[in-house]
């Protein structure tokens, strides 16, 4: 999806609209390399998930979308802190036990979309960012 002149302003206008644009970019992006998805947003108790993919092995991966407009300050994925990563762990744990995955491997990964000044948005996957605790 390019970003259109006026659209690029509502975007960064409105940082829920432009976390949701990042979550569809990046589920765009993980799909064409061939993981499935399983659900967008599970919110429980212990935290919050932006997205839950299967590779084509199997494996669940939970997954932290971080939308920038630029990193001039710091990289996307180091704003996964490890608070962050002890309520995905937790809520991941919460879904697998939700959905009888447990016996599923699991891993956390991050995706990076930067928008940047160009008219499409620069993505980067890091998988196995951190370990389930």
């Amino acid at each position: 999806m390019l970003l259109w002149p006026f659209g690029r302003r509502r975007l960064l206008a409105d940082p829920k609209r432009l976390g949701r644009w990042g979550e569809n970019q990046a589920l765009r992006f993980l799909r064409r390399r061939g993981l499935r998805t399983i659900a967008r947003n599970f919110r429980c108790d212990g935290g919050e998930l932006d997205l839950i993919v299967a590779d084509p092995e199997g494996a669940v991966a939970f997954v932290e979308v971080k939308t920038r407009r630029n990193e001039d300050f710091a990289q996307a994925q180091d704003a996964v802190t490890l608070e962050k990563r002890r309520r995905m762990t937790r809520a991941a744990k919460v879904f697998a036990r939700k959905y009888r995955l447990e016996n599923r491997p699991m891993r956390f990964d991050v995706v990076a979309v930067i928008l940047g000044d160009s008219t499409k948005p620069e993505i980067r996957h890091y998988p196995n960012a951190f370990r389930l605790r």
